[in-house]
């Protein structure tokens, strides 16, 4: 099996979500890193929560309107005053995740080596648009995907879908990277070729499916696209 291209989620992947932890820790002391948590727990509850409510695609509600409002629920749950201004921090904080520190040169070493990279994310253009050039990673991808036009999030079978179609390849021919264990069982029961990339060294998943592979940083990915015969040492 030859890949011949890699498809990578966005939120957890290549930006970082818990960056925010820094800031809300600043807004709210002890209690950044548990904000944080419960904001990201609750926003991928309510993507799927709208995602399978009938009637099909009319409960969806773009990425930054359903981050905005777990934020909102996350503070709430933790008895937090969230003051209108503190919440713009924070939502704008979340435009502009830091970025895994090896993420950018195994985009650019990917680039180098002629492979067909780029993202298949819930978040909604605006939000891709502005975390992609905010990173750096604008010339590094040849295609910046947002389920929105399916109006379904992951792990809808038609948002992954719209990475197939973008890229004109059946699903095994692409590598779809994700450091959400989640995401990566969606993407291989819709027959993407999948990594794993366990940061945390979390367990597996226990539905009896696993990635096809799993690895521990996105310098993995680089075992799946070797580099030309002369580029080798």
């Amino acid at each position: 099996m030859r890949l011949k291209a890699v498809l990578f989620d966005a939120y957890g992947t290549l930006f970082d979500v818990h960056s925010v932890a820094l800031l809300a820790e600043q807004l709210f002391p002890a209690h950044g890193e548990r904000l944080s948590q419960l904001w990201r727990d609750k926003q991928i509850e309510y993507t799927r929560l709208v995602t399978m409510s009938a009637p099909a695609g009319q409960r969806y509600r773009p990425f930054w309107d359903i981050t905005r409002s777990a934020l909102r629920y996350a503070a709430a749950r933790l008895n937090l005053s969230l003051q209108p201004a503190d919440e713009e921090r924070l939502m704008n904080q979340y435009r502009h995740l830091s970025a895994f520190a090896e993420n950018h040169a195994v985009l650019a070493e990917l680039n180098k080596r002629g492979v067909v990279a780029g993202i298949l994310s819930n978040g909604d253009p605006g939000m891709l648009a502005v975390a992609v050039k905010s990173a750096g990673f604008a010339p590094l991808l040849q295609h910046v995907i947002s389920v929105h036009p399916a109006r379904r999030f992951k792990t809808d079978p038609a948002a992954y879908a719209l990475g197939t179609a973008a890229l004109a390849l059946p699903a095994r021919d692409v590598l779809f990277v994700s450091s959400n264990a989640w995401d990566a069982i969606g993407a291989t029961w819709f027959g993407y070729t999948t990594l794993w990339v366990n940061r945390l060294g979390a367990p597996p998943e226990q539905l009896g499916t696993e990635p096809s592979f799993t690895g521990r940083s996105l310098r993995d990915v680089l075992t799946h696209f070797p580099a030309p015969p002369e580029r080798l040492p």
